[in-house]
């Protein structure tokens, strides 16, 4: 995936929550995301974690107070604010907030805070009879107003029931508001919109048999979250699958059959910069759909009577030579003859480029988490990748996937 956060210079606020501890995991979650991260601790902070982990974790000296205590040096809160690529305030408790929002500047974390030129993000952290009080809903919304990112507690009915709404937001989901951030801000698919299929879809033989595949959808969420942290405006039409993405996506669309699959690829692609159909659709499917479940002992042996289903690559294909800016891209599956029938593929449904893989190579296809694919453009020019994750074959894919847009 895109490392929207290699580079960024992080300044982590940590104040006198009982939440503080959980400060660790997003300094390592920031770390190893490629960031640097600089501590700035409240003195209330240091009651519930000692700055020496924080410095091994940061391989920083934790910043405390306006002066070093070993030798007087002078931490400047200007500089600090000035170095810092965004803020990030985890746990805030509602004193903090309280002080952001009126502007108290006693301590060096709330001077920096006010000196800062990045964008700020909080995530507040305490009691949910705290989170609620009209103070701390009137502080929160100051600072929404002086254009703070703020990242609610966890919400939702099992965690309103279990810990309250003002308890701070998990590391992951915090990492993930900067990721968000910088993605729409700096990534090289900023302004485009992409299309996605992905995952199996099931033909209906009766209410509880269908006709399907192994796809797991993994390739194709993999696709969806590479656009995403590049910034593009991503949407998702997946069929049955149990897969999630790790960034917002701006549209998704539940498909279970290869015509609702077709139906939302062929509305959406009027909307979009490039189409990536990843999905493993279904070629037939029954003729007729019984509405009872089919009895064994009834029926003996039974034929089943298939049709063809749509082919939406072919349809896209059709729409593209109304629209040749599109950038439409297909994938090839195949068992043998494999460069030849997906040069066939690319030329009979117009596509841009086409991804090829087979199953006759061992960890590549459905279900596995690896992949190894090559890539042919229209000129028949084949680039083979090695053996990856299916991430960095996602990665692999949209870097060709750029370079095609720049040239179109």
């Amino acid at each position: 995936m895109a490392n929207i956060l290699k580079g960024k210079k992080i300044v982590l606020g940590i104040t006198g929550s009982i939440a503080a501890y959980k400060a660790c995991y997003i300094i390592r979650g920031l770390i190893k995301r490629g960031a640097e991260v600089q501590v700035v601790i409240t003195p209330a902070g240091k009651e519930f974690i000692t700055p020496i982990t924080l410095s091994a974790l940061t391989s920083k000296p934790v910043i405390s107070e306006f002066f070093a205590q070993r030798d007087g040096t002078w931490n400047s809160h200007v500089d600090l604010g000035l170095w810092a690529d965004a803020m990030l305030i985890a746990p805030a408790t509602a004193s903090t907030i309280g002080k952001m929002a009126n502007g108290i500047a006693d301590n060096m974390l709330v001077t920096t805070y006010l000196s800062a030129k990045a964008p700020v993000f909080v995530a507040p952290a305490m009691d949910l009879d705290m989170y609620a009080h009209p103070s701390t809903q009137k502080n929160l919304e100051t600072l929404r107003s002086y254009g703070n990112h703020i990242i609610e507690p966890a919400t939702g009915e099992l965690a309103s029931h279990l810990v309250g709404k003002g308890r701070m937001e998990e590391p992951e989901n915090i990492i993930r508001h900067l990721e968000i951030y910088f993605a729409a801000k700096e990534g090289d698919l900023v302004g485009k919109t992409v299309m996605i299929t992905a995952g199996p879809t099931y033909e209906k033989i009766d209410p509880v048999r269908f006709i399907g595949n192994y796809s797991s959808g993994k390739m194709g969420f993999a696709l969806a979250d590479e656009c995403a942290a590049r910034g593009a405006k991503v949407i998702l039409i997946a069929g049955p699958v149990q897969q999630t993405t790790h960034f917002p996506m701006h549209q998704y669309h539940a498909v279970e059959s290869a015509q609702a699959m077709f139906d939302a690829a062929s509305a959406s692609f009027e909307y979009v910069d490039a189409a990536i159909l990843t999905a493993a659709v279904a070629d037939y499917t029954p003729d007729q759909v019984a509405n009872e479940k089919i009895k064994r002992e009834k029926t003996g042996d039974m034929t089943l009577r298939l049709r063809p289903t749509k082919d939406i690559a072919a349809f896209l294909g059709e729409m593209k030579g109304r629209c040749p800016d599109k950038i439409l891209v297909g994938f090839a599956l195949e068992t043998n003859n494999e460069q030849h029938n997906a040069e066939d593929k690319l030329n009979r449904k117009k596509l841009d480029f086409i991804v090829l893989n087979s199953l006759n190579d061992k960890g590549a296809g459905f279900r596995y988490d690896t992949n190894k694919i090559s890539i042919i453009d229209r000129t028949g020019k084949k680039r083979d990748y090695p053996l990856k994750t299916k991430v960095e074959v996602a990665t692999d894919i949209i870097d060709h996937l750029v370079e095609v847009m720049k040239h179109s």
